[in-house]
């Protein structure tokens, strides 16, 4: 019927796509380290050109001199994120399956638990997307200033960049990601290397071009609690570097086997790669001299025009002062990891999307692989909720950042939670004594993992919480009330349908009644299909909505061969769906143990313009019947010639889901 169109859209889909897979060939689509790396980690490896920069401007409202205690608050969360890295290296052990930390906490903490974590991380891998693209557009703005007066379109037709192309599946993805992905990381250590050789070892004075300003602090003279505070949610701001790390324990299913064997590797390269990096930028960034404020009007000595650099970018200009290649090129690197760095939440998403609509928490068209073995419906949904917020945000990391990482601290704290109650419960049982050393010590990291996150999520709550995080922490309420709906929706439909009291009572009669507006062959159609099933009671129906075609039709219908009685159903208003509504329900009433069936003729047309003007009132009959209990609809099809003219040239199957049955796409 609507051939045109499907024809288009899926050679589309296939230009956009690529071919479809078969399903047996999801074993191809695994990912050896080497590919893994770039896929997982990109997040946490990337959120180091953004953390270190959050912690500079969160310290510059007490004022340049602040700046000394930005290695201390580095040291503090590198601590947190070997922590979290020598802590979910038991999870991937333990949890090989994907659920990650849903599925830590719903096994060892109950299914409240599980969803709270599921919740969160649905919300924290939008904001993931959001911030990564909107600080890749930061980025890029330090070289091209186009890109920093349209921040927002830029980050748009990022995301869409990103959806289309893990849409192509996974395997394909971390192949395109790895070599950007790599090259931010020689490019880093290049970068941090030279600076630090150029100073340290050479002895040369490095000063960036905002060395010479001054800032004008919003309160220089914060002591006690209220200096305390400030340091603690410069921590929270830098605690941004852990995000990501969970991604890996998500991704378990996504690797080559031995599976956990290669996550706990993918994951100790990610926070040593990722704590280098982050200490690195820090230091190099206190040594030569950067200041960083929220605004530039803050820049005591700046030029009138003077557009503010990121921390990044005004690092490689610095150290590769009269190379521009090497700013240039650490400046694109930089803004393609982290356009990239929203590609593990891509990752990270679907697979827990699908696993939530497993156990029935999420619609379940979320578990559905696509035609390229990728859970086409969770990327969709995740890059449109990214899209919004990255629209309401104006593409603003300082503002993001303030929604972000409450997520993440939530499901650590429950996940470490949940991996102390696995190992204890394990070793009551276990008698072997290599096996109870090694469950203590790990229960021992857990527990050290416990504490830290623990740590930071109170302090995350406390620092950001008025700032913005009140919105992340009721957008997870939200969704949780809403995936607690959906479990109720589908338990009760599993009740209502699995019910064992059915009798087998068969209706009594059976009355069945065409829908009749004109004498022509479909009606003809209609009324022997219907005489074919031997109902006990078979009348045509017609309603008079013009008064002169109505007495026609009942002229020719007298007239012709057919025995059928014709009803003439009147309607004043020139109604035509309540009227019919209205005797089924008659008929219902008056004989209520008797099955009613309506055959409604239709047009199969072969063109999508001929679909307008056809079968409108057949939908809206078909809609509604559909609630009355008792009621059978039946279509009566009749095909145009110009359906059987599309059917005739076709010959390829194209039926929904025909490519996972293991058809082949001729398209």
């Amino acid at each position: 019927m609507l051939a045109p169109v499907s024809k288009l859209t899926t050679a589309a889909k296939r230009m956009l796509l690529g071919r479809p897979f078969r399903s047996d060939s999801l074993g191809h689509t695994l990912l050896p380290k080497r590919i893994a790396l770039p896929v997982f980690a990109s997040d946490a490896m990337s959120s180091v050109a953004y953390a270190p920069e959050e912690i500079f401007l969160v310290l510059s409202v007490a004022g340049v001199s602040a700046y000394l205690y930005a290695p201390w608050v580095g040291l503090a969360v590198a601590f947190v994120m070997a922590v979290v890295v020598a802590s979910y290296r038991q999870n991937v052990h333990a949890y090989p399956s994907g659920g990650g930390d849903y599925e830590v906490a719903t096994t060892n903490l109950g299914p409240t638990a599980g969803l709270t974590v599921g919740s969160a991380l649905l919300v924290d891998y939008v904001l993931t997307v959001a911030v990564s693209i909107s600080s890749a557009a930061s980025n890029i703005g330090s070289a091209v200033p186009f890109v920093a007066t349209h921040k927002v379109l830029f980050a748009v037709a990022a995301i869409a960049l990103l959806t289309a192309m893990n849409l192509r599946g996974v395997r394909e993805s971390g192949k395109a990601f790895a070599i950007p992905t790599y090259a931010f990381i020689v490019g880093m250590v290049v970068m941090l290397g030279w600076g630090l050789f150029r100073i340290v070892v050479l002895g040369e004075d490095l000063q960036a071009e905002s060395a010479g300003f001054q800032l004008e602090a919003e309160d220089e003279h914060l002591y006690g609690l209220a200096f305390a505070f400030l340091i603690a949610r410069a921590f929270s701001s830098g605690c941004a570097a852990l995000t990501g790390v969970e991604a890996i324990s998500n991704g378990v299913p996504a690797f080559r086997k031995p599976k956990s064997r290669n996550a706990a590797t993918t994951l100790l390269m990610l926070g040593g790669i990722a704590i280098v990096l982050l200490m690195g930028i820090i230091i190099l960034a206190q040594k030569i001299g950067i200041v960083y404020a929220h605004e530039t009007e803050h820049l005591v000595g700046a030029p009138a025009d003077y557009h503010q650099k990121t921390l990044i970018a005004q690092i490689a200009e610095t150290v590769f002062q009269g190379f521009p290649i090497g700013f240039f090129f650490i400046t694109i690197v930089t803004a393609l990891i982290l356009v990239l760095a929203a590609n593990t939440a891509f990752n990270g998403f679907p697979v827990l999307g699908s696993i939530l609509a497993q156990d029935r928490y999420l619609p379940r068209q979320l578990h559905t692989r696509g035609d390229r073995l990728a859970f086409s419906n969770g990327i969709l949904f995740l890059s449109g909720a990214a899209i919004a917020f990255v629209v309401f945000f104006g593409a603003e990391v300082t503002k993001l950042i303030q929604l972000y990482i409450v997520g993440v601290f939530v499901s650590f704290v429950l996940s470490q939670t949940g991996m102390l109650r696995h190992w204890t419960r394990l070793l009551r049982t276990e008698t072997d004594p290599a096996q109870r050393a090694r469950m203590q010590r790990s229960r021992v990291i857990n527990a050290v993992g416990l504490s830290a996150t623990g740590a930071v999520l109170v302090i995350v709550l406390i620092t950001k919480f008025f700032a913005g995080a009140w919105i992340a922490i009721l957008t997870m309420v939200a969704i949780f009330v809403v995936m607690k709906s959906i479990r109720r929706h589908y338990d009760s439909v599993a009740r209502e349908l699995d019910e064992h009291e059915w009798d087998g009572v068969l209706p009594s009669r059976s009355h069945s009644i065409v829908l009749v507006s004109r004498l022509h062959l479909p009606t003809r159609r209609a009324l022997a299909y219907a005489r074919a099933t031997r109902p006990d009671t078979l009348e045509a129906i017609t309603v008079n909505v013009d008064e002169a075609d109505t007495r026609a039709l009942v002229r020719e219908w007298e007239r012709s061969d057919i025995t059928v009685p014709l009803k003439v159903i009147e309607s004043p208003y020139r109604e035509i769906t309540k009227p019919v509504l209205d005797y089924v329900k008659r008929v219902r009433r008056d004989a209520p143990r008797d099955v009613v069936t309506v055959f409604i003729p239709e047009y199969v047309v072969g063109h999508w313009w001929e679909t307008v003007l056809h079968n409108q009132s057949a939908l809206r009959l078909k809609g509604r019947l559909l609630f009355e209990p008792g009621v059978m609809v039946t279509s009566v099809p009749w095909q145009l010639s110009s359906s059987t003219t599309r059917a005739g040239q076709a010959g390829e199957i194209n039926a929904p889901g025909a490519v996972r049955r293991g058809y082949e796409d001729r398209v």
